[in-house]
């Protein structure tokens, strides 16, 4: 059985709530037993948080032994090179994944550090984007 992991860092908690003109009306919680019930053969796990460092520890945690790792760093995927340094270092493959287009919106969200240590990279296809994800890291 394949184990995949699900990242999403900060405000992600707030899906449902905030900005739902962008982000929509759905909370990730209610959408990952949609995930869970699509892919009965894959071990999914979640995992959210507001804080870098207990991101890096759950890549560091997940990362050497898991199958794959879905990462929707947030605001973090502008601006941490620790991030970026840490999907680098584990054997895991990652997709980045993003629900807004954030290339039509603000420049500075323009850059990722993740992209490049990344498999590929899902931008504005909204919660789709994890279960196509999903998908081809059950296929890698």
């Amino acid at each position: 059985m394949k184990q995949i992991l699900i990242i999403n860092g900060p405000n992600l908690n707030l899906l449902g709530k905030r900005e739902p003109g962008i982000y929509g009306s759905q909370s990730f919680e209610a959408y990952f037993e949609t995930l869970q019930a699509s892919f009965p053969d894959v071990q999914l796990t979640y995992f959210q948080s507001n804080h870098e460092g207990a991101l890096l520890d759950k890549i560091h945690d997940f990362g050497f032994d898991g199958d794959g790792i879905v990462i929707n760093a947030g605001a973090y995927t502008h601006t941490s090179v620790a991030i970026g340094d840490a999907l680098a270092a584990i054997t895991a493959p990652t997709v980045e994944v993003h629900i807004s287009n954030v290339h039509a919106r603000e420049s500075f969200r323009h850059h990722s550090y993740l992209s490049a240590k990344s498999k590929g990279v899902i931008v504005g296809l909204g919660l789709m984007g994890y279960e196509l994800a999903i998908r081809y890291l059950i296929d890698l």
